[in-house]
C-alpha cells in the first residue's frame, strides 16, 4: 500500500519536491550525503506499469532532482535503484556519488562505494538536527 511506503520514508515531514505523478522524499538512511527516494504517486508495483502521465513527467523530475543535487552538494555522479522489493510500490533510491568526502553543518558524509557500485550496507549517521537542515536545503534547492 503507497501509504506504507510513504510512510517508510517519513512522508510528509521528509518531502523535498511534490510533483503531480511523482514525490521526492529525502532519505532517512543517507547512504551519500543528499540520497532522496522517488515514489510513483500511482501505486504501481511494477515499473512498466506506472501511468503513461507519470513517465512522461518523469524526465522533468529527473533534470531537476539531478540539478538540485550538483547546486547544493556538487556530487559527480547520480544513480537510480529501482529496487522494489520489501515495499512493492514503484519508487527509487536516488544516490548521489561523490570521489571525495563532502561536510554539511559539520557531519562528514562518505562514499564507502566509489567508484564502484553503491555500499547499500553503509549508511552514514545523521543527527536530527542536522537532518533536518538537510531536508530544509533539498526543499530550497528546487527552484
Amino acid at each position: 500500500m503507497l501509504k506504507d511506503l510513504l510512510d517508510t520514508f517519513g512522508y510528509p515531514g521528509t518531502l523535498a519536491k511534490e510533483y503531480q505523478h511523482w514525490h521526492v522524499l529525502v532519505g532517512p538512511k543517507q547512504i551519500t550525503l543528499g540520497t532522496l527516494i522517488l515514489v510513483c504517486k500511482d501505486g504501481a508495483t511494477a515499473l512498466g506499469e506506472i501511468s503513461d502521465a507519470a513517465f512522461a513527467e518523469l524526465p522533468q523530475v529527473i533534470r531537476e532532482v539531478e540539478a538540485a543535487l550538483r547546486r547544493v552538494f556538487s556530487n559527480n555522479r547520480v544513480n537510480y535503484l529501482w529496487l522494489m522489493m520489501a515495499n512493492p510500490e514503484v519508487h527509487a533510491a536516488i544516490l548521489p556519488r561523490y570521489s571525495a568526502e563532502r561536510t554539511f553543518e559539520g557531519v562528514v558524509f562518505r562514499d564507502s562505494g566509489w567508484p564502484r557500485k553503491p555500499d547499500l550496507d553503509f549508511v552514514n549517521e545523521v543527527p536530527p538536527e542536522v537532518f533536518a537542515k538537510l531536508v530544509a536545503t533539498l526543499r530550497a534547492a528546487f527552484v
